[in-house]
């Protein structure tokens, strides 16, 4: 019995040693979405556009009520469920990784989709809206910000993973009760 309370304290600190750099990961990549929205509101008009590359890219500052094409205008309240779900999940998900070894680069996406994630969700406290200011006119693309970039990017290459490096096998691991106590994971070294 004693040697499984120090296998568990043994694991509980490796757990923790990947809990602090994720922290800080997500604390810069959340502190930079805020930081350009500040810049963006302190020095821009609302509806004003500054070009980046004529007629393909330009800084185009809005306010999105709503989600991605302005669907769910005026609909807070699903967004705050639907973001605080997916934060308990991330985190969930992130401990349930740190069991394995092999799972580095998963731990690291949910970091960042969990940063975007966290972003907007500032931004729709904060104003009751989201600040987007990207916009990609050449195929007048939706106007969005560096937290939709964090959350298109980790979903596109967590997809990929999934999808194409990852054994069914492999992932059972994340989702099994061994995983939960750490026992007999694939790829543990």
């Amino acid at each position: 019995m004693e040697l499984r309370n120090n296998a568990n304290r043994r694991e509980n600190r490796t757990i923790a040693g990947k809990l602090i750099p994720a922290i800080v990961c997500f604390v810069v990549l959340v502190g930079v979405d805020q930081i350009t929205k500040y810049c963006i509101t302190n020095n821009m008009a609302l509806y004003s556009s500054i070009p980046i590359i004529p007629d393909v890219l330009e800084i185009h500052y809005i306010q999105n009520r709503g989600a991605v094409w302005g669907i769910l205008q005026g609909r807070q309240i699903i967004f705050y469920i639907f973001t605080g779900f997916a934060m308990i999940l991330g985190c969930w998900f992130y401990i349930r990784c740190s069991k394995v070894q092999k799972f580095r680069a998963l731990r690291a996406l949910d970091v960042l989709i969990m940063a975007g994630g966290m972003g907007n969700f500032i931004d729709r406290i904060r104003f009751q809206y989201v600040i987007d200011f990207i916009y990609f006119k050449l195929i007048d693309f939706p106007v969005f910000n560096i937290a939709d970039c964090y959350v298109t990017i980790g979903l596109f290459c967590l997809s990929y993973l999934l999808i194409f490096k990852y054994k069914e096998e492999e992932l059972e691991a994340i989702f099994s009760r061994r995983a939960a106590s750490g026992d007999n994971a694939p790829g543990n070294e």
